[in-house]
């Protein structure tokens, strides 16, 4: 009964806390950057000294750039945000059509392409996910997390995160820094996630080894025990599919032009 009540109570507590944040309504894009080998530092270096300003000149406005950890793959992890889908379309366009932006890629292509391939995919803030904006969070590792859920179940994950896992998060030594569901609209869009069954957030540690130490905490934690419990008996199953693709974890660290450090 105890457990029960301090469960009901923290539900109460987060979902008033949810409610003050203000509603994100922007179009966010996550784009994923696989460069050619032994291009990594080219790429960077084209974004350093060209490519944020040419965004900033139309109209993207840029929040986070990152590369993993264990970067095996010369990834480059980066998050956008625009007013709407019309917004995004036209601001590629004139980007892409800049003269400014040709010369700074055909200079750094000189000695080859940089990029092998590319994905991105379109995201919607979820309703109690803090303002997404840059800032420097003065911390050693951010984790990119993709929760994948059964059909018809992110509503469900959405709730459990609303009214407990944000809160017993930041119990257990962990920083909110963004929560998106996948927009519905992807057209156009090469990635490999599926609209409706998707939440990708951010969270920030002191480092990795601080990570698992508070993800076995939050794990062991009567309050996140009986809400996970009572979740899945709601939704009549696990809110996520199975392993190893229902949860991924990626940690990442800031590039030195990010604005989000």
């Amino acid at each position: 009964m105890k457990t029960l009540l301090a469960l009901l109570a923290f539900g109460m507590l987060s979902a008033s806390a949810s409610a003050a944040e203000p509603a994100d309504n922007r179009l966010f894009e996550m784009r994923v950057y696989y460069a050619k080998p032994g291009k990594l530092d080219a790429l960077n270096a084209r974004f350093r000294d060209h490519t944020l300003k040419l965004f900033a000149k139309h109209g993207m406005t840029s929040l986070g750039y990152f590369v993993p950890v264990d970067n095996k793959e010369n990834k480059l992890v980066y998050f956008l945000a625009f007013p709407d889908r019309a917004a995004h379309d036209a601001s590629w366009k004139a980007f892409g059509a800049d003269p400014d932006w040709k010369a700074a890629a055909k200079e750094s292509e000189k000695d080859g392409k940089l990029i092998d391939h590319i994905e991105n995919a379109f995201l919607t803030a979820t309703e109690y996910s803090a303002l997404a904006q840059a800032k420097n969070y003065g911390v050693g590792v951010f984790e990119l997390r993709t929760y994948t859920t059964e059909a018809g179940r992110l509503p469900d994950l959405n709730a459990r995160f609303r009214d407990h896992t944000l809160k017993l998060f930041e119990k257990h030594g962990m920083t909110n820094v963004t929560y998106w569901n996948l927009a519905a609209d992807q057209k156009g869009a090469k990635n490999t996630y599926a609209a409706g069954n998707t939440l990708i957030y951010l969270l920030t540690h002191k480092s990795e080894a601080a990570a698992k130490a508070s993800f076995d905490a939050f794990r062991a934690d009567p309050i996140w025990i009986a809400a996970k419990e009572a979740s899945e008996k709601k939704a009549g199953g696990s809110l996520t599919i199975a392993q190893p693709n229902g949860v991924k974890s990626e940690f990442l660290i800031p590039v030195d032009y990010s604005p989000v450090k």
